[in-house]
């Protein structure tokens, strides 16, 4: 398992004589046989910035790689949850990295591996299947055909210039779709993606929705992707705020298309946190609901998004009328190594997901500065499990709930579960 490490230039090697090592949390630990994995198709190598690389000797010895040299991990694709961060010292303890989800990787038996776990089916949310042709041609054809609504213009952005794969799902006219409505939020996430205070330590890569779309225009973009059986269209994107404050936006546009056509699915992406308005929503003809978390303890939730006028409680009201109603819910659980393996953060999101009716877990790697989130966070109280077996735990004792990566559709759910089960 030999250190993989950057030069200034961008440039990967590996050290033969350097073992390398990951972190949990901010604690330096070895790499286990058993936590790696190939790197997988659709996974990207980066540098990161102003760090050097941790290893060992045969010796036991661990320390920073001498010389000019970064630290380099690992942006994995939909379907795989890291297990482990890479192993690394900053060399400027004031400067911040990028938000991205960064995981372990070394060089082993002639190729990279990852610290990481499958836990759904990479194939269909591979970037690799994302033609660049294909999508322009999507893009053109829409814009083309609806010159006047503002969210094709602005998803062609995301899709074009942030490679969203969502935004670019709405030109292809496949999986599940975009549909950005709003551009307020009634939370202030420590790590949003979409928009940062002046005084952020780190800036946001995306840029935030800027205007209230129209019945009309939301409709379109629906009624667009809602084609197939198994087609999603979603609200609630990295490029907006909460969904949910406009509700009655939503509503109307929900009614507007169930007027049209019985095809496909309709999924908001939320906090949960305004459960009047998730309710109506529901009322309305809502069949999917993935909810946003980063912890089932309220010191830690509230420490991360930072709830304007809600609490965790409201989340679990809206989770729990949503599944009352035959909504399907996932969590849309951001997890980190070091964090979310804690024994106290594990027994509460059972207790959570047991209480409320939540069907699917989806483990999604929080993009986030790991020094800047350590210092945001209560600290451990309990033991670390480790992630893999944070995941063995969950499958065990809650084994009506999948564990997994993306939205499903109800289809789709049954099909994983009869998958898991064989």
């Amino acid at each position: 398992m030999n250190l993989v490490y950057a030069d200034r230039e961008g440039r990967v090697y590996d050290h033969p004589d350097y073992l390398a090592l990951a972190r949990s949390a901010d604690q330096a630990v070895e790499l286990l046989e058993e936590e790696l994995i190939p790197l997988p198709a659709g996974a990207t190598l980066v540098s990161l910035p102003g760090t050097r690389p941790l290893c060992m000797d045969a010796d036991g010895n661990m320390f920073p790689l001498p010389g000019d040299y970064q630290a380099v991990g690992a942006l994995l694709p939909q379907g795989f949850t890291r297990l482990l961060l890479p192993g690394y010292m900053k060399a400027d303890r004031s400067a911040v990295l990028p938000l991205f989800g960064y995981t372990a990787v070394v060089w082993k038996d002639g190729g990279f591996h990852v610290a990481a776990r499958q836990c759904d089916d990479p194939e269909p949310w591979n970037p690799l299947n994302c033609n660049p042709d294909k999508l322009e041609a999507g893009v053109n054809g829409l814009r083309k055909k609806y010159p006047e609504n503002r969210l094709y213009e602005h998803l062609s952005h995301c899709a074009l210039g942030y490679e969203c794969l969502t935004a670019s799902n709405t030109f292809l006219q496949r999986l599940e779709g975009a549909v950005p409505v709003s551009y307020s939020c009634n939370a202030g996430c420590f790590g949003c993606i979409s928009e940062q205070p002046d005084d952020s330590e780190f800036p946001s890569p995306q840029t935030r929705l800027t205007f209230r779309p129209t019945v009309e225009e939301v409709s379109q973009v629906m009624l667009e992707h809602l084609k197939s059986s198994e087609s999603i269209i979603s609200f609630g994107q990295g490029c907006e705020g909460e969904p949910s404050t406009q509700a009655p936006l939503i509503i109307k546009a929900i009614h507007a298309v169930r007027e049209q056509t019985d095809m496909g699915y309709i999924n908001i992406n939320t906090n949960a946190g305004l459960t009047d308005h998730i309710r109506g929503i529901v009322d309305a003809g809502l069949q999917l609901m993935r909810v946003s978390t980063i912890s089932a303890l309220d010191d830690h939730y509230n420490a991360y998004y930072r709830p304007r006028g809600y609490t965790l409680k409201n989340v679990e009201k809206s989770i729990r009328y949503a599944a009352d109603k035959g909504v399907l819910v996932s969590l849309n659980y951001l997890i980190f190594p070091g964090v979310s393996d804690r024994e106290e953060e594990v027994e509460a999101m059972i207790e959570l997901v047991r209480r409320s009716g939540v069907k699917l877990i989806q483990m999604r790697n929080l993009n986030i500065d790991p020094e800047s989130y350590l210092k945001l966070i209560p600290p451990a109280q309990g033991d670390i499990l480790g992630m893999g077996q944070m995941i063995d735990i969950f499958r065990e004792e809650l084994p009506g709930v999948l564990i997994g990566s993306y939205t499903h559709t109800p289809d789709g759910w049954l099909r994983k579960q009869a998958r898991e089960s064989n």
